[in-house]
């Protein structure tokens, strides 16, 4: 093998994970002419067609399937060797990546400033996506998501206490509308609707029946797919919006909004931090666990 041929063999792994070069290339933070050229040279050297390329797809060839089959595990192993060596660093160093919901995402931004000061040799690299996401495939080093989506085989550890959903809707609005008292009432009411980006689906809300979960379809004359626009239309007394109480906790102490069907509304497992299991946690990811539990709010 020459010294070059791993980044060919890198670039491979990207484009048959990702499906794109372009997309490819935005992760490995180059142009996607010069994957293209590492891919092209790869085949060259290798003396087979890795992938089949039209003008609106990539999909792997037969080769190409096996060679990913034994080349992908390996760049794993590869990159966990180099992950191993930051036990030998005198601060953890290199890029973390996370794939979380946008949701999430709100919980952990009141410590993202502190943490890249505590730790100046760490790179986040945060994807908001809805969509659950193979973190292995994807290349993530770790994900977040509520408890109950974790997969039993990822290691999961607790990120928040449990969530309770809430239905909320500012004073003024309810000055204009009495507030439900049963779940078919929200059909008389103004409710925001939430859809999700990478599914196009939009949002049901889960909500308890006699302590059973149904999932109601709610209408309305506004669909949005941003949680901090949603709740902003919610103090604004546009309509009603469901979401967690965490995120909303400071409008509900100041009275700016006001929470309704409150025994409609369950509790969830919470958030939770999973990775693939290993021997040995990255210390990048080990001190962002140790610090979000000694600093979060709440």
């Amino acid at each position: 093998m020459k010294l070059d041929q791993l980044d060919g063999i890198l670039a491979f792994v990207t484009v048959a994970q990702k499906r794109s070069f372009t997309a490819a290339a935005a992760h490995l933070e180059v142009s996607a002419p010069a994957v293209s050229q590492a891919v092209r040279t790869l085949e060259t050297r290798l003396g087979v067609r890795l992938f089949n390329r039209t003008t609106r797809s990539v999909g792997l060839t037969e080769a190409g399937e096996r060679f990913f089959a034994r080349a992908a595990p390996a760049l794993a192993d590869l990159n966990e060797a180099t992950a191993d060596l930051d036990d030998f660093r005198d601060r953890p160093a290199g890029t973390l990546r996370l794939t979380l919901p946008r949701i999430a995402a709100e919980l952990l931004r009141p410590t993202l400033t502190g943490f890249l000061s505590a730790y100046p040799q760490i790179r986040l690299d945060l994807s908001m996506d809805d969509h659950l996401v193979d973190i292995v495939e994807a290349g993530f080093d770790a994900g977040i998501r509520l408890g109950e989506s974790v997969q039993r085989d990822m290691v999961g550890v607790p990120l928040t206490r449990e969530e309770r959903s809430v239905i909320v809707g500012a004073p003024g609005y309810f000055a204009r509308i009495p507030p439900p008292q049963t779940i078919e009432d929200l059909q008389q009411h103004t409710c925001v609707r939430y859809r999700f980006l990478s599914s196009g689906v939009v949002y049901r809300w889960e909500l308890l029946r006699d302590g059973k979960m149904i999932e109601a379809e709610i209408d309305g004359p506004i669909t949005v797919n941003d949680g901090d626009f949603m709740k902003s239309l919610a103090l604004d007394g546009v309509g009603l919006v469901y979401t967690l109480e965490s995120l909303v906790a400071p409008q509900l102490e100041r009275g700016e909004l006001v929470p309704v069907l409150q025994d409609c509304c369950p509790t969830w497992p919470g958030f939770y931090f999973y990775y693939p299991s290993r021997k040995q946690l990255p210390a990048k990811l080990r001190c962002f666990i140790d610090y979000w539990r000694e600093n979060r709010l709440g």
